[in-house]
């Protein structure tokens, strides 16, 4: 009940303008989101660099209301890649992009979207970087699976999103588990009805565990999306069942969170990518980090008593 209170939370503007009034708001939110800028993102991915982690690199907007909106967000992807090539950057980050920051949700806008997303693409190529299509609610799922499909004919190392949560993705998994797939498998943050979702924490573990078999067991590049530590052990073990030697997957986890098993996974020779998002409209994506895991709730709600 509280996670599902907090989502809705994420997209209320009124909740939004009363937190940005609290004294505390912007220290709490700098430890899930590095900060408004590109130059405060690429800070912090150096930072992880220098650790020995890769970054993937969110420049925070969805749900875009017009189509010079959503060119903002094409053109602030476009300066980052230029940023991170300039920077000698491409070798230890890509890019995440949300179709809906790129207009997906607009009147014919799948056109507007994919038009985006293959210049980010394009620029990403040319910079020796990649994409990964984020994934959003299960009402954009077959558009954002759509329009991957039609990215990954001009640039087949396009990567895409999974939620185990959501029932058909298994299917999802085993459709997309083929050479060169890069697919990120994670457990889902959206408030999302019983008719398309797992609802409860043992069902969407047993799900994410039985899609990463899939995507382990098949010929892409499994990227896992986790930081609980079952889950972590999990992979762990089908790498090792299917033969897979470090570096022919990763751990994927979210900037901020767990970051002492972060560095502790690629002291053992894990491939990990942490995903650091960046921008002025983190309300959405603060909100869901504190609905994911009671921890960073607790963390907020000191913050805000001053303990």
């Amino acid at each position: 009940m509280l996670r599902n209170a907090l989502l809705a939370a994420a997209r209320s503007a009124r909740l939004k303008a009363m937190a940005l009034r609290l004294p505390v708001t912007a220290a709490v939110v700098r430890r899930f989101v590095p900060g408004e800028t590109i130059a405060e993102c690429l800070a912090a991915v150096r930072a992880l660099a220098a650790d020995g982690l890769h970054a993937s690199i969110d420049f925070l907007g969805e749900d875009t209301t017009s189509p010079a909106q959503a060119a903002v967000v094409r053109d602030g992807y476009l300066e980052v890649l230029a940023r991170l090539a300039a920077e000698g950057l491409t070798g230890t980050a890509e890019v995440s992009v949300k179709l809906t920051a790129l207009g997906l949700g607009l009147p014919d806008g799948r056109g507007l979207a994919l038009a985006h997303a293959r210049e980010i693409c394009a620029a990403a190529s040319a910079a020796g970087t990649t994409v990964t299509v984020d994934m959003e609610d299960h009402t954009a799922t077959d558009a954002t699976l759509g329009v991957l499909a039609e990215l990954r004919r001009d640039y087949p190392d396009a990567g895409g999103v999974l939620q185990a949560y959501l029932h058909r993705t298994l299917d999802d998994c085993t459709l997309l588990a083929g050479e060169k797939s890069r697919i990120r498998l994670c457990k889902g943050a959206y408030a999302e009805p019983a008719e398309v979702a797992h609802q409860t924490r043992e069902e969407v573990s047993t799900a994410y565990v039985a899609c990463a078999r899939v995507l382990i067991a098949g010929d892409g590049y499994p990227m896992l999306a986790t930081h609980d530590p079952e889950m972590i052990a999990a992979v762990a073990e089908l790498a090792a069942q299917y033969g897979r030697e470090p570096g022919s997957y990763e751990y994927q986890m979210l900037y901020g969170i767990r970051s002492d098993e972060q560095r502790r996974l690629a002291a053992m020779g894990e491939a990990v990518r942490v995903y650091v998002p960046f921008g002025t409209d983190w309300w959405g994506y603060f909100v869901r980090r504190l609905a994911e895991r009671p921890a960073n709730l607790l963390f907020f709600l000191r913050a805000l008593l001053g303990r």
